[in-house]
């Protein structure tokens, strides 16, 4: 039977949104990040094109406190008028404030590999006898130093993690949170880099006692 090998870390901050795909121009967060943002969070740390992510479970660390957050919207999404005067509109979010997490992943081979891989990471995989075992050793290394292939965020790019690491000693799960979410985003481009967009939700998924195990597969498509 093959090894399995996984990969985990803590990630922790100010603020955080998982927006929920059913709140519009108005989002709010789920409770816990979605499958993608999970895998986003990993690759963030160490990124490899033959080597797949696939995020397994998170754990909630931190009570879930909801938070009205306003912020100026000054982005392409305006209306053509608003962006030819310059101007921009306010941009109300439901965020999650103070959040800490603890993540989980395995390792597989990537289904998905885009047809042009770099030469430097087609020199890297024929050196190794076990890409993902390396990519494993090379993960938990830059983790502990506290490098990084792009910087973490907490669901948009301006809420920045202030811890992303090994488990500290003092987190805890919070395991008086059970909640049922019947639909919740699972990716938008489930085939890799260069996909083209495509919604996939899971449904009826379960927090026990603080933990969300993400499901092996979507069960439905938008």
């Amino acid at each position: 039977m093959s090894r399995t090998y996984e990969v985990n870390l803590e990630i922790a901050g100010p603020v955080a949104i998982w927006t929920r795909g059913d709140t519009g121009d108005s989002p709010a967060s789920y409770p816990v990040p979605t499958y993608s943002a999970v895998k986003g969070i990993f690759e963030s740390v160490l990124f490899n094109q033959v080597v797949e992510v696939v995020p397994t479970k998170a754990e909630i660390c931190s009570p879930l406190v909801y938070y009205a957050y306003h912020t100026n919207y000054g982005g392409p999404l305006r209306k053509s008028g608003v962006i030819d005067g310059g101007g921009s509109y306010q941009l109300l979010a439901t965020v999650l404030m103070n959040p800490c997490y603890r993540l989980y992943a395995t390792l597989s081979p990537n289904r998905y590999q885009p047809e042009d891989v770099s030469s430097i990471t087609r020199s890297w995989e024929q050196r190794t006898t076990n890409p993902l075992h390396a990519f494993q050793e090379i993960f938990n290394r830059r983790l502990k130093r506290g490098q990084c292939f792009s910087i973490p965020f907490l669901g948009w790019k301006e809420f920045t993690p202030d811890y992303v690491g090994v488990f500290r000693e003092g987190t805890c799960v919070q395991n008086d949170v059970n909640l049922n979410i019947p639909s919740m985003v699972r990716q938008v481009f489930p085939h890799g880099l260069s996909s083209d967009l495509d919604y996939v939700y899971d449904q009826d998924v379960r927090i026990v006692n603080g933990v969300l195990v993400y499901p092996e597969r979507s069960s439905s498509h938008a």
